[in-house]
């Protein structure tokens, strides 16, 4: 690669690490549309390299995730027992999306997301309380919101923290032990995507170095900083407060629903 798209990558990495500890999102909103840059500036053509972008976002995120959720759990955030529950639905749901996102119409999709995303920011943004009695539902039914986590997120190549963290403030979860589950998650929905991604058809005219849809030499360069500045994000995370997080993360949200409605226009 040319030592300017390097650079570029290993700030990237930064940013994107930095986001991951303190929100617990992967970073792919933030990822793919760089990555989606960097390729279209090789000569890749945009439908080729968005579908690349969201597959090499996703394996960045296996990287980032483990720093993120180590310095997480060095705070005591971190609510296993949640994960136990969520983590399943979401592996499945991962592994599916990324077989299932190059057959469904980008449009609906993406449609349905944003909308999503503008709810769950507002609701967040204007911090409105759930039922005090509400809590995470059993296994079948942490199961099938597990799954639907999973699915949005290899969609758009992300690690999830988009959808799990609303879902865990509304049955009750604090925002810091949210954030940090999400950081978690992050990992199996990561690891699925891209194995789905990596044993996906191999594109004849992605660049050297590419398995399936994930582009190797990204990877490694993005996680070469990421790791190192997810912990810093953590840290700012853990002296905020809940507040102030909330409405962070709930920006974050809006501008992911700006992102989605980009990825359908330019697929």
């Amino acid at each position: 690669m040319d030592p300017i798209i390097i650079f570029a990558l290993l700030v990237l990495g930064a940013g994107t690490g930095f986001l991951a500890g303190l929100l617990g999102i992967g970073g792919g909103m933030i990822l793919v549309p760089f990555i989606l840059a960097i390729l279209s500036a090789q000569g890749i053509a945009t439908g080729v390299g968005l579908k690349l972008a969201v597959a090499t976002s996703l394996a960045t995120i296996v990287f980032t995730s483990i720093s993120s959720v180590r310095a997480h759990h060095k705070h005591g955030a971190v609510q296993w027992a949640t994960f136990a529950l969520l983590a399943p639905g979401i592996f499945v749901g991962s592994l599916l999306g990324a077989q299932w996102a190059a057959r469904i119409d980008p449009k609906i999709v993406g449609g349905l997301f944003a909308a999503f995303l503008v709810f769950s920011a507002t609701e967040m943004f204007l911090n409105r309380k759930p039922k005090p009695g509400r809590e995470l539902p059993g296994k079948v039914g942490s199961f099938g919101a597990g799954g639907i986590v999973g699915l949005m997120a290899a969609f758009v190549g992300a690690g999830g923290g988009f959808a799990s963290v609303p879902f865990m403030l509304w049955c009750n979860v604090k925002m810091h032990n949210a954030v940090a589950t999400s950081a978690a998650l992050g990992l199996p929905i990561a690891v699925a995507g891209t194995v789905g991604y990596l044993l996906a058809p191999a594109l004849s005219s992605a660049p050297t170095g590419t398995i399936g849809l994930v582009y190797l030499p990204a990877v490694f360069t993005l996680a070469l900083t990421s790791v190192f500045t997810a912990p810093l994000g953590a840290k700012t995370a853990h002296s905020l407060p809940t507040g102030s997080l909330k409405k962070i993360f709930a920006v974050m949200l809006y501008l992911l629903a700006g992102y989605m409605v980009w990825k359908v226009l330019v697929a």
